[in-house]
């Protein structure tokens, strides 16, 4: 119970970071037709960047240590993203249980056998 609780909070990180990106992208100070691209593209992006490289299935195999600089990029912009779009404590929150989601699940090797 333990193992999936915390990798279906994982998968509520990912869509969160996603729902981030959007809600930033919508409410730049741009045109309409430039906050339509960026809400939607970048969440685009980061879908197609994660199922590739990221995903428990992914079609590229990286490294562990890969691995989780990349998932410091993702997470590290949505939250930086969330304090733009002017929740800072909801940025902080976001951040402090993406750090201990992925410590609890790497330090108990809780991902081991998932995509295979």
């Amino acid at each position: 119970m333990y193992r999936a609780l915390n990798l279906a909070i994982a998968f509520l990180i990912e869509v969160a970071a996603l729902v981030a990106f959007a809600s930033w992208g919508f409410q730049l100070s741009a045109a309409g037709w430039v906050r339509v691209l960026v809400g939607i593209g970048v969440p685009l992006v980061t879908a197609v960047v994660w199922g590739l490289l990221l995903a428990p299935r992914a079609t590229f195999k990286l490294p562990m240590v890969a691995k989780l600089l990349l998932k410091a990029v993702v997470f590290g912009a949505a939250t930086a993203a969330i304090i733009a779009s002017g929740g800072l404590v909801l940025g902080i929150v976001f951040a402090v249980i993406v750090a201990v989601n992925t410590a609890l699940i790497r330090i108990g090797n809780l991902d081991e056998g998932i995509g295979r």
